[in-house]
């Protein structure tokens, strides 16, 4: 009987022996030394592609009044700019909002329900320019015809296939250099690319000059807009297989 339980138990026991004897991470000596470097590359370009944010506000009575004023200087911005060429399909409202003007409380009537006494009426439409030249002359004949909101300019690129390579090469060039340095101040031999991660390409726009805006609007002068150059930035990982690893003395 005693024979019989200790064989089972031995039999119980085996497995854990056999665990206990093998770590539960073992280095993996097939697995290859690797490096891994980052690079990044720039490159500025003029914007082929403008955003103009033309707009109205108005103030009336009732709120039919201030949406009847925004209706009509807006047909009239749009009339004007389709004497410049600008298509429909161009042209996009970006905010429309009519909202409650209320009397300030005079002392001693804070308690008071808040008291309606007019309307506020605006609406903003986005202008979408391929044609840069267009920029100060579309801003003129919407001021011209009514519109006094301007909430500037954004600059883009349409067509950017050309400036995120350029960025994308000169990102894998500073990866492919690093790399280089790195293996030789450790003393170690690049033995091939293992693999490649694109991080993406971010643009950087020239700043919108709001400033300038605000100044030919009050000279009524034609407006000037300096179009200036857009950064193109693009990022790449690169991990490479090590040969003959090893420390520099």
């Amino acid at each position: 009987m005693r024979t019989a339980m200790n064989a089972a138990l031995a039999l119980l026991l085996l497995p854990l022996m056999t665990y206990a004897q093998t770590p539960e991470s073992v280095p993996d000596k097939s697995a290859p030394s690797t490096l891994t470097v980052s690079g990044s590359g720039q490159t500025r370009v003029a914007p082929d592609l403008a955003t103009v944010r033309l707009g109205v506000l108005t103030q009336a009575a009732t709120a039919k009044a201030a949406q009847e004023q925004v209706n009509r200087i807006n047909n009239a911005t749009l009339a004007a700019l389709a004497k410049l060429e600008v298509k429909p399909e161009q042209i996009q409202t970006s905010d429309l909002s009519l909202n409650p003007l209320y009397a300030q409380p005079k002392p001693g009537e804070e308690n008071n329900a808040p008291r309606i006494v007019g309307y506020q009426a605006s609406t903003v439409i986005a202008i979408r320019l391929t044609d840069l030249a267009k920029i100060g002359p579309v801003i003129d004949a919407g001021l011209a015809a009514g519109a006094n909101r301007l909430d500037g300019v954004s600059f883009g690129l349409e067509n950017d296939a050309e400036a995120r390579a350029t960025a994308l090469t000169r990102a894998a060039v500073a990866a492919r250099a690093k790399a280089a340095t790195l293996a030789s101040a450790f003393g170690v031999q690049l033995a091939g690319i293992l693999e490649i991660v694109e991080g993406g390409v971010s643009y950087t726009p020239p700043p919108m000059p709001q400033g300038r805006f605000a100044m030919a609007m009050e000279a009524s002068a034609d407006t000037s807009v300096s179009v200036g150059q857009m950064s193109v930035d693009a990022s790449v990982t690169v991990r490479y297989r090590i040969a003959q690893p090893g420390a520099k003395e």
